[in-house]
């Protein structure tokens, strides 16, 4: 009996440990999540200039903002033309941007529509909200405006479009994508969820903000995820809008084919996070990790090559035309995910 007694009065010091430890984290640590999760990574975006031969577009989306594309239609002999392939932009880049991802694509027969998100390039911004990083229900919105834009053309193609995004812009692509079966096909480089970046975070960081590392040690993964959650909900309460999860987004795009470009070298978002969002797509799907490149740095690295692997996806699941007979692909049932290829540039 005294050895029962001695045993329920060490559980129940674990356990008051283990609860001022939590209202330690939620007091302490939590704050420091709030502030980190909102600081822009030091980068400088890309920017181009305009061309003669694009079509300048005005988007009207909520808030009455009017946010400013281009539309850049096919050149070269293809006639009629293969596809049309809405371009994500990556965080802080201008709409010209685009032009060295994918104006090759032109020469090979297919349209281009690339748009500057609120608050981006010369689209204006939304009073009170400011961009960071992080997709936001504001991106998401940004792009189905895109989307409808992209249907309402007098030559939109019937069949359907194929989706190309960098890093942010992919992110809220994809999401949009989940829901919206008129997108064929995606193409990402540098894509990241929310939970997946997070989490591996807070985990490697939090040893710096508590004197308690051994109970940092043996938390477990589903404590991090509780306490991101917590932090998002006063995140989301600051800046008065929501964050949705591209990890969520990804299995319902299945069957439409995708393939997901990442660098080795990103310090940002590592290949561990990248290959753990990867995972939760669901075949078909190919995962192409270039060689030393850093974060949307893979056509730089891979050159040719990028090109290359890009045309061939398109030629395959967008211009084919056994492909197209069938229409866009309906989205399936959520599912457990399967395992998929993945490719190492050489």
């Amino acid at each position: 009996m005294l050895w029962l007694w001695i045993a329920i009065g060490l559980m129940g010091v674990v356990a008051l440990a283990l609860l001022a430890f939590h209202v330690y984290i939620i007091t302490n640590y939590i704050p420091h999540l709030v502030r980190a999760f909102q600081e822009k990574p030091l980068f400088i975006p890309p920017s181009g200039q305009p061309t003669p031969d694009a079509e300048n577009v005005d988007l009207k989306t909520t808030h009455d903002l009017v946010l400013k594309g281009c539309y850049f239609k096919a050149r070269g002999p293809h006639t009629p033309r293969k596809g049309v392939i809405l371009f994500g932009l990556e965080f802080g880049s201008n709409r010209w941007a685009c032009l060295p991802y994918c104006d090759f694509l032109r020469d090979e027969g297919y349209d281009i529509f690339a748009f500057e998100m609120r608050g981006q390039g010369n689209s204006p911004a939304q009073p009170g909200y400011e961009p960071i990083q992080w997709v936001t229900e504001f991106e998401v919105d940004d792009f189905r405006t895109a989307i409808h834009y992209l249907k309402s053309r007098p030559d939109a193609d019937p069949r359907g479009i194929g989706f190309f995004g960098i890093s942010k812009g992919g992110s809220a692509g994809l999401t949009v994508a989940a829901e919206e079966p008129w997108l064929r096909c995606f193409v990402t480089d540098g894509m990241f969820g929310t939970m997946t970046t997070l989490v591996p975070y807070m985990q490697r960081f939090i040893h710096i903000y508590t004197p308690r590392a051994w109970v940092a040690n043996i938390l477990p993964r589903w404590y991090y995820v509780y306490a991101a959650r917590y932090g998002l909900k006063k995140i989301r309460r600051q800046r008065h809008c929501s964050f949705p999860a591209v990890e969520k987004a990804l299995p319902r795009i299945a069957p439409r084919p995708l393939l997901m470009i990442h660098g080795a070298g990103d310090r940002y978002i590592t290949p561990a996070m990248a290959q753990a969002l990867f995972e939760r797509a669901r075949s078909p799907k190919e995962f192409w990790l270039v060689a030393k490149a850093k974060h949307n740095q893979a056509l730089e690295i891979a050159g040719d090559e990028y090109r290359r692997r890009i045309l061939a996806f398109f030629n395959t699941h967008l211009a084919n035309e056994n492909v197209a007979a069938n229409g866009p692909a309906k989205p399936a049932e959520p599912e457990t995910p399967s395992p998929a290829p993945m490719t190492l540039a050489s």
